[in-house]
């Protein structure tokens, strides 16, 4: 049964208050993809072996994260409801997280935090992506998706420039003393730990879930379904069921992901060699460009939050797969074009085509999807579609870089030409997607 048209239509402030929390996951998420790689190089990291340490997160979400969303699917607590239990222990656990990762003293610590983090970041992230579908009708799916990439991109922008505030504006060491982390990156893990704790209960304690339709038969289904051994059979027979929208999908996140994992992973390499001329993690230099880089995913995460509310209306006029497609096109380019930047300033510009592509990678494709899913397995096929950022994350933990030393011979920066000609691939693939609405409309 898809979702009914029959849901009650909210108001701009429930819209908000049901997304706010958001605004701290992301925050979580954007610490994690701006200051990861500075972290594991300050800690002795080999640059070649960046791309493996980040495999810990990605294993542990393919477990995570159908797990999860069929747990969410199944509980119904009078009070709590049914996705805001997952967001609050997401919560609690990535604080927690966000105050361990800079105090890291060694590789390893760091590596299993991140495992840590990115496991609780999915907790509360994945019943998110449902909670949209269970409250929203088509008509106002897209315009819920649109709210949560607002606050995703206003949470990444703060995020992303903390420790260029905390260096520039209050004064504090943004040198690495010893091979410890630099205190301007320590501070704003800790800011990010309270902010994302905070957010979160926001939405728990500000927004209602409409209970299932037949609560009785809910709880009968819970009878029934109890045991390890079912809920295992559950989880695994889904994959054979999976819409053809949702297939089609995937491929399209497939090379999507893999374009923005080159990024994440590979940029603050890539400019610290091309713009500030050095690889040396214990330098000044390198540590300025580790600021810089926050600084330039900042522009990618503003503009997401401002063509987070214009794509709608665009996709309005034309259709969600044309927006989508044109929006992975313009990323693709942003992204190769960065080979030619060898100035500070200049390395805004691609940012702005990589934040149009990036507000589209978080509204479009769940919009599409939300239609076409079964209502009463949201959250599941929510977790299972994001197997299709999880495994993209795994295959560039084992080869970029295998590509980055043997092909590219070092040179972080044609990393990121090849995420955005992965980018161009996904642009492509996305015209041959099933968009339900396009059949209704």
């Amino acid at each position: 049964m898809k979702s009914s048209s029959s849901k009650p239509i909210l108001s701009f402030w429930q819209l908000w208050n049901m997304s706010f929390g958001f605004f701290g996951i992301q925050f979580g998420f954007a610490l994690q993809n701006a200051n990861t790689s500075r972290i594991f190089s300050t800690l002795g990291a080999n640059p070649d072996d960046l791309s493996l340490y980040w495999l810990a997160a990605p294993v542990t979400g393919l477990l995570v994260q159908p797990i999860i969303g069929y747990l969410s699917d199944n509980t119904w607590h009078p009070q709590w409801g049914r996705r805001r239990p997952f967001f609050f222990v997401g919560a609690l656990l990535a604080s927690l997280a966000l105050f361990l990762m800079p105090n890291s003293s060694a590789l390893w610590m760091a590596v299993v935090v991140l495992w840590m983090l990115d496991a609780a970041i999915n907790v509360s992230m994945e019943p998110f992506r449902a909670f949209v579908g269970d409250k929203l009708g088509p008509s106002q799916q897209t315009a819920g998706f649109a709210m949560q990439t607002f606050f995703i991109g206003w949470g990444a922008v703060i995020a992303s420039l903390l420790p260029t505030i905390f260096a520039d504006y209050l004064g504090v060491s943004n040198v690495p003393v010893n091979g410890a982390i630099p205190d301007t990156v320590r501070y704003s893990f800790y800011a990010g730990g309270a902010i994302y704790m905070s957010a979160v209960m926001w939405t728990v304690l500000t927004a209602k879930e409409l209970p299932p339709s037949d609560l009785e038969a809910f709880r009968a289904d819970q009878q029934r379904n109890k045991g390890l051994g079912h809920a295992l059979a559950e989880i695994f027979s889904g994959f054979g069921k999976m819409p053809k929208t949702m297939v089609q999908l995937a491929a399209v996140q497939f090379f999507t992901w893999i374009g923005l994992f080159a990024m994440w992973i590979y940029t603050t390499n890539a400019i610290g060699e091309s713009v500030y001329g050095t690889t040396d993690a214990q330098s000044a230099a390198f540590q300025q460009a580790g600021n810089h880089v926050g600084v330039m995913f900042a522009v990618y995460s503003g503009v997401a939050a401002l063509a987070a509310f214009i794509l709608p209306v665009v996709a309005r006029h034309t259709s969600r797969k044309f927006v989508h497609m044109t929006c992975l096109a313009i990323g693709g380019v942003s992204l190769i074009s960065l080979f030619a930047i060898q100035d500070p300033t200049m390395a805004f510009v691609p940012m702005i085509g990589v934040g149009i592509a990036w507000a589209s990678i978080l509204t479009m494709p769940y919009a599409i999807l939300a239609g076409a899913l079964p209502a009463n397995r949201m959250g599941y096929y929510m977790g299972v579609f994001n197997f299709f950022i999880v495994i993209p994350q795994i295959v560039s933990g084992a080869l970029l870089g295998f590509m980055t030393k043997h092909v590219f011979f070092g040179h972080a920066v044609k990393t990121l030409m090849l995420g955005g000609v992965c980018m161009l691939v996904a642009a492509v693939l996305t015209m041959v997607v099933q968009d339900n609405a396009d059949s209704e409309g």
